[in-house]
């Protein structure tokens, strides 16, 4: 059975040869009976440029650029980092035709499918789409007239560029204010809405997001159109904010709407560089056993024990392995009475000590090592590995 086989697959079916199957950290949490995913809502697939999500693919990671967008350089700069992070697919804002016209430019320069951000003017977007957008981010509803939706849907279907509607909370259409407040059904009403503009013009390669600043709008509104659609979903918890908020609410929310099956592709929304986004998108993937990039960096609180500055340890590695390919896991422990035994199933680890430290793996000690050089030798032995 496929992954997207049925209206949900389920997790006991999933076999070792699809992608979540071939995790062997997960597939041993399904043997002892303690599934993080519930399987896969069945959604129709979309592809954005060579990018595809829905119909059980893996779930895509987004960010967006806070660049200004006719910026060509600064924004080509930025992207090109977040592709580095594993960014798969880019937004940019597009509030004015230089912005639009600058697309072409970018686009040009970037690897990753890049979406323009349009609102209100449908002229942006069909500039946008002259400009080589692989998708569009409007809310039909704000765009005006139907004949002009229509101009940027044909213009789209021509191109085949899909369309993302993206309902936010705190800027839905006064008739659903009125009616039902800002609630989850009136995200979900909003959001059924703008789907039927589309469809009813024929176009059907469509994603939806329900986004509100708390979570537990958010996954409220997500539960409820999962089950009125197969449209794919875009999952993530906007305007989340900082690094610590923003983080909690996005792996919360985020976390919760993927183990229960719902979403085809996230984004992590940080008032940050938003690299952290990616990194932070990437994270949560790994800790649901649904997809990894790069090591897996596990590493000790510290305790009275510890006679090494291991926040600075842990930061200088973790920057290290920024974009690192190996899939590993790496343990950075504080003391040695506890280290490897604690860290038995990392690949290789380091534990400090006083005045020196060892480097370890898969629990066992290879050798000890100056604790000023335990950085460089744990980098050096990974640098081994590729």
């Amino acid at each position: 059975m496929d992954i997207g086989d049925g209206a949900w697959a389920t997790s006991s079916a999933l076999p070792d040869r699809c992608f979540l199957g071939r995790n062997y950290r997960f597939r041993s949490l399904l043997r002892r009976g303690m599934p993080l995913v519930q399987g896969r809502k069945k959604t129709r697939r979309v592809s954005i440029g060579k990018v595809a999500v829905g119909a059980g693919l893996p779930v895509a990671v987004q960010s967006m650029t806070n660049t200004p967008t006719g910026d060509v350089a600064a924004t080509v700069t930025q992207i090109q980092r977040l592709e580095a992070a594993g960014c798969e697919i880019i937004r940019v804002a597009v509030p004015d035709m230089a912005a639009a016209l600058a697309l072409a430019k970018i686009r040009q320069k970037i690897n990753i499918p890049l979406i323009a951000d349009i609102h209100f003017d449908y002229r942006l977007a069909l500039a946008s789409l002259a400009s080589g957008a692989d998708g569009l981010r409007i809310n039909p509803g704000n765009i005006g007239e139907e004949w002009k939706v229509r101009e940027v849907a044909n213009c789209a279907r021509e191109k085949g560029v899909p369309i993302r509607i993206g309902v936010n909370a705190g800027s839905l259409e006064r008739e659903f204010i009125e009616r039902l407040g800002p609630t989850p059904e009136a995200m979900v009403e909003s959001a059924m809405v703008n789907i039927g503009i589309l469809e009813r013009i024929g176009f059907k390669d469509i994603k939806v997001s329900l986004k509100a600043s708390d979570v537990a709008r958010t996954v409220a509104a997500y539960r409820l159109i999962a089950a009125r659609t197969d449209v794919p979903l875009h999952v993530g918890v906007t305007e989340a904010g900082g690094l610590f908020a923003g983080i909690t609410k996005s792996a919360i929310g985020i976390g919760m709407l993927l183990a229960e099956g719902i979403g085809d592709t996230i984004r992590v929304s940080l008032t940050r560089d938003p690299v952290e986004e990616v990194r932070t998108a990437w994270e949560i993937l790994r800790a649901l056993g649904l997809r990894s990039r790069g090591p897996e960096i596990i590493s000790c609180p510290t305790c009275g024990r510890c006679k090494i500055d291991l926040f600075t340890v842990a930061e200088q590695v973790e920057a290290a392995l920024l974009n690192c390919p190996l899939d590993i896991k790496v343990a950075i422990m504080g003391c040695v009475v506890n280290g490897p035994g604690e860290a038995k199933e990392a690949d290789i680890g380091i534990a400090g000590g006083d005045g020196f430290g060892i480097l370890f793996k898969k629990g066992k000690v290879v050798r000890k090592i100056d604790q000023h050089d335990l950085v460089r030798v744990l980098l050096k032995e990974i640098e081994n590995l590729k």
